[in-house]
């Protein structure tokens, strides 16, 4: 039987990354705690920075248009 997709919150990913950002631990450190793969890990590290760097570029990322 095939292997049911898991689905992580946004809570979960928040706290990996961070934790990935800190540099404390390894990826695999990271993987094997939170039992994720480490491409995960690294994907969400990306995503992270990305935010951050958007959140001080004065630009909004996502601008709502209001009807």
């Amino acid at each position: 039987m095939p292997q049911k997709r898991r689905k992580f919150t946004a809570e979960f990913k928040r706290r990996v990354a961070l934790e990935a950002l800190s540099g404390e631990r390894s990826l695999s450190e990271l993987a094997a705690k939170y039992g994720v793969h480490p491409n995960q890990i690294s994907q969400r590290k990306k995503q992270a920075k990305e935010g951050v760097a958007a959140s001080f570029s004065g630009k909004p990322q996502n601008a709502q248009q209001s009807y």
